[in-house]
């Protein structure tokens, strides 16, 4: 903990946490590192009034989401708030909750869990001190911009969030267009990119790996990801590639045009080792075909990097990638739901963040920066150093 921050400031409130249904596994995590650093965390202030609740067995705040037998639902929350911070934890892709409705059984989509979020604030009823939404992908992020007559939905939703529902900041993680904050410019958005995280979890996980121009590359697999895969090669010291879609604009299939090849640019690729970096993978389709061209292209081993892993058409084209050696380790993040399934595979690595989640709960709640949270270039060399990727005099 030493190594993040040495509070010293008083809390904005008494801290409490909202699990939307869910985001209890994640929440029950963020709570146990709460409490033990709290427990152990030395201050002469703790017993001042000003720390009035800063020490508690658990920091979850009862809440339930009851339903109706028409689908209809609501929250109710069991206990009082009033002055709290409260942080709520929204994960709107999370399909494995299910309700019933006449009888039928649902699974909830990212609007049922959007209405759960609006119930959630509904029910502080303004009593809160501030409320924080931490939504790691963020609700309708990839409808960001608007190309013909259409909605835009994710800035209507930051729109209602912050100037009729009365929330203070919302934290989410590798937005698919960070820009889209620019529906609310006066207010509190933060993009986190869980780079160290992904670096920490590949040299942990992969054998024989070697971080230098010579034997590794990162590759980003379309033009509108370069920015995180440029930041991701500098730190590592590795050269850069990317693919850029050709599409079909002339028809729309599902609502897009489709994609007609991928095509490379950059420098050769024979006998590297690669890691393809993106914010999502949703079908999974494009991520296998650009494998597909490096391996045409003579690459060697194939990691891929992603923030959420929706699978939205199953495991079954990873499978089968990962028998013919297209693709060695994809590694996901547990900001989202993971199916069982998913976490069985061989070829899948659980990205762990609920400890750097906490982390940040912690700082906002003794209303400090989170710049070095934001900025992990000094751990990212300490990880390199630990495995032997870099010398000490070279950070």
């Amino acid at each position: 903990m030493a190594d993040y921050q040495e509070f010293n400031s008083i809390p904005v409130g008494q801290l409490g946490i909202i699990a939307l249904p869910g985001c209890e596994e994640m929440a029950q995590k963020i709570d146990y590192y709460l409490v033990k650093w709290r427990h152990e965390r030395e201050s002469e202030h703790k017993s001042t009034i000003s720390f009035a609740g800063y020490e508690r067995d658990s920091y979850l705040i009862d809440a339930a989401f009851p339903r109706f037998g028409t689908g209809e639902g609501k929250c109710h929350i069991a206990e009082t708030v009033r002055g709290f911070d409260i942080f709520i934890l929204c994960d709107p892709f999370n399909y494995g909750v299910t309700y019933k409705m006449y009888g039928a059984v649902n699974h909830m989509s990212p609007d049922d869990h959007y209405a759960n979020l609006k119930r959630a604030i509904s029910a502080i009823a303004g009593k809160a001190r501030r409320i924080t939404v931490i939504m790691p992908m963020l609700y309708e992020g990839r409808q960001h911009r608007r190309t013909s007559r259409e909605s835009l939905d994710c800035a209507d939703m930051l729109h209602e969030l912050f100037m009729h529902m009365g929330i203070d900041n919302i934290i989410t993680f590798d937005a698919h267009d960070p820009r889209v904050q620019n529906a609310i410019p006066l207010k509190g958005f933060e993009s986190v990119q869980p780079v160290y995280q992904m670096i920490k979890s590949l040299c942990r996980n992969v054998e024989n790996l070697k971080i230098d121009k010579e034997h590794l590359m990162v590759i980003s697999p379309d033009e509108g990801g370069m920015g995180r895969c440029i930041y991701f090669s500098s730190v590592l010291g590795v050269e850069l590639g990317m693919f850029y879609k050709r599409r079909d604009y002339s028809t729309i299939i599902n609502g897009r045009n489709p994609i007609i090849a991928h095509e490379f640019l950059g420098a050769n690729l024979e006998g590297k080792d690669v890691i393809i970096i993106d914010d999502m993978i949703s079908s999974g389709d494009s991520m296998i075909e650009v494998a597909t061209k490096l391996k045409e292209l003579k690459a060697n081993r194939i990691f891929v990097c992603s923030s959420f892993g929706l699978f939205c058409n199953g495991l079954e084209a990873f499978d089968k990638a990962y028998e013919q050696g297209l693709i060695t380790k994809v590694f996901t993040t547990n900001l989202i739901y993971s199916t069982p399934e998913l976490l069985s595979r061989e070829w899948y690595v659980s990205v762990e963040l609920s400890k750097y989640v906490s982390y940040i709960i912690d700082t906002l709640n003794h209303d400090c920066s989170i710049s070095r949270l934001l900025d992990p270039k000094d751990r990212i060399n300490k990880v390199l150093v630990k495995y032997g990727f870099k010398q000490p005099d070279e950070v």
